[in-house]
């Protein structure tokens, strides 16, 4: 019998986290796995507590390889040495400082069989000190169709993370699709070309991801000039694919998508970050109003930004996202 799932987990400065990451994978309900964890030149011991934490799971041995990169060489090609490595029918990531339920494999294994679904997603919690945010992943409607999904994806309703959704290594195969090297921020975009080739996919109503907020290491955490760049690119490479897919079938769509690539811009008290908003896809700001996912709140700072009324979205950001948010989840 064939590898079910394979689990690709890159590892870089998450020693704090990494033994309940594999703690929690040693010990999934889904035997038939194979577990690979890429130690992308980590400057911690990450891989040593892996491997010290295996011993304690003899039956698992023989399914987890610890690979090591001689050089830094960044997430997505973190993940790409694991997809090279790959074996089973299906791929499964997870971050080093993050980690699923005992039953997440399982779970969305068998909803991809039964649906007979290319793709499966789950809803994930938010995970902080204290407590979770529970984050929901339904779309609109219930619905199998991957054009619809690819729909409410690039609308922004539904996440486009990488580590959520159960993915047939068929697809990355058969499409040539890979993370793209040395382009880290923004590299989870890379789910959006695997929707747009799947055949049929499938939502699993049930958080089985815990998405960890406290690691200050954390990639996305760091943002700089050449993480900007990243993101211009990551964003060029989806819609070129895109369209040569679609041709302009999904033109209102792209631009909803380039307005949630930059809309985190917003969530912010930097000025400067503002006017970035403001040079970042001009040509899209006319569909604010278009965008069916596109909450009152959404709009409104948004709006703001166009009108330069920067004093409100500062407003904005200290109530609800320091104040509100802040005290909730924390």
């Amino acid at each position: 019998m064939g590898v079910s799932v394979s689990v690709i987990v890159p590892m870089y400065n998450v020693a704090p986290f990494v033994e309940r990451c594999a703690r929690q994978l040693f010990e999934q309900t889904l035997e038939n796995v194979e577990l690979i964890f890429i130690d992308d030149c980590s400057p911690d011991n990450s891989a040593s507590i892996v491997a010290n934490l295996l011993e304690s799971y003899p039956s698992r041995k023989e399914q987890v390889q610890i690979v090591r990169h001689e050089v830094n060489k960044g997430l997505p090609s973190a993940r790409n040495t694991g997809l090279k490595i790959a074996k089973g029918e299906f791929v499964f990531h997870c971050d080093g400082d993050d980690w699923v339920e005992t039953n997440a494999l399982e779970l969305l294994f068998n909803n991809a069989n039964a649906q007979n679904a290319d793709i499966v997603w789950c809803d994930y919690y938010l995970t902080f000190k204290d407590n979770e945010r529970y984050m929901s992943q339904q779309a609109m409607q219930t619905s199998n169709d991957p054009l619809y999904i690819l729909e409410q994806t690039l609308s922004g309703r539904l996440k486009y993370n990488v580590w959520n959704k159960l993915v047939k290594r068929d697809l990355y195969l058969a499409h040539d699709i890979t993370f793209p090297d040395g382009y880290g921020m923004g590299e989870d975009m890379t789910m959006i070309q695997l929707f747009a080739v799947a055949k049929r996919v499938s939502y699993l109503p049930e958080a089985l991801y815990h998405y960890v907020q406290l690691n200050s290491e954390a990639f996305t955490k760091k943002p700089s000039p050449k993480h900007l760049d990243d993101i211009k690119y990551n964003v060029d490479r989806v819609i070129k694919f895109l369209e040569n897919r679609y041709a302009s079938q999904l033109d209102d769509y792209i631009h909803y998508f380039k307005l949630n690539t930059k809309l985190p811009f917003l969530i912010s008290a930097d000025q400067s970050s503002y006017e970035r908003w403001l040079s970042f896809y001009p040509e899209s700001n006319a569909y604010i109003e278009k965008n069916p996912s596109f909450n009152f709140r959404t709009r409104f700072i948004q709006k703001a930004a166009l009108k330069r009324q920067f004093w409100l979205i500062k407003l904005y950001y200290y109530f609800v996202i320091k104040v509100v948010y802040g005290l909730i989840y924390k």
